[in-house]
């Protein structure tokens, strides 16, 4: 298939190469910046633009894959008509985004983090799929399956709820080992120590359900400890806040020990 890609960061850069390791052609790269489209159109041998006029209309897909604010202004600046297929990467954007603008558009989902430093294995990435019709929602699909082994239907409220969730799984919990980074090295310690610590955690996960294997003060109601904990971050509210409330989620119990 040949396919033009509307974007040039993270996602973009890795739906391209997983495209192109499959046969599929990359017709142009667009980013508002031409030397974004530049940098990435280069590795995938493709036309790099910055100028809608200069889209071409004659590819059978187009992925729009740019930061979820700006899915609403690229759509609108498509010209028509498009022959292909047209698509958004995001989580949190539902398809109506398309409106009246696009004949055949839908949704290519790949539930995953991305970065341009970390090379990712595309085959193992769950991907939703959603589309304007039958016959959209077949191509999509087939399009993801060339991509990944994973690959299912989902509504926009489906996507929505995978999107929250994996912010709490993902982005949140980056945030937090940034706090316990930061915790380590007020006292001279470094977050090194806690790398095992996270790899167990994370592997525990892999075969049993997260609560199942909750582990921690709260989960054992050990009041004493929490009190202790909540004293050391006594000048910092913010995190005191949260300890408290992630607390509360886990224990059913604040650490005052009030249900």
């Amino acid at each position: 298939m040949e396919v033009v890609l509307l974007g040039s960061g993270n996602v973009a850069t890795h739906l391209g190469h997983a495209l192109l390791n499959e046969g599929h052609k990359i017709l142009q790269v667009y980013s508002r910046a031409q030397a974004h489209a530049d940098a990435l159109a280069r590795t995938l041998r493709a036309q790099a633009i910055s100028d809608f006029g200069t889209l071409t209309k004659e590819a059978d897909g187009y992925i729009i894959a740019v930061k979820d604010d700006a899915i609403a202004s690229v759509v609108a600046q498509l010209p028509s008509p498009l022959r292909g297929v047209v698509m958004h990467t995001a989580g949190s954007v539902g398809i109506e985004v398309f409106g009246a603008r696009v004949v055949r558009y839908g949704v290519l989902y790949p539930v995953q983090t991305f970065s341009k430093a970390k090379v990712v294995d595309f085959s193992t990435i769950p991907v939703a799929v959603e589309g304007s019709d039958e016959e959209t929602y077949g191509w999509i699909a087939r399009l993801a399956g060339n991509l990944s082994g994973q690959v299912f239907r989902c509504d926009s409220k489906q996507r929505l709820s995978i999107h929250v969730a994996a912010v709490f799984a993902c982005n949140f919990t980056n945030h937090l080992y940034s706090i316990a980074a930061d915790l380590l090295e007020e006292y001279g310690l470094d977050v090194d120590l806690l790398r095992p610590l996270i790899l167990e955690t994370a592997e525990k996960v892999m075969d049993h359900q997260p609560r199942d294997v909750q582990t921690g003060p709260a989960i054992r109601n050990d009041e004493r400890t929490m009190q202790k904990h909540m004293e050391l971050l006594e000048n910092q509210p913010d995190l005191k806040a949260i300890y408290e409330t992630l607390s509360f989620r886990i224990g059913g119990k604040g650490v005052s020990g009030k249900v």
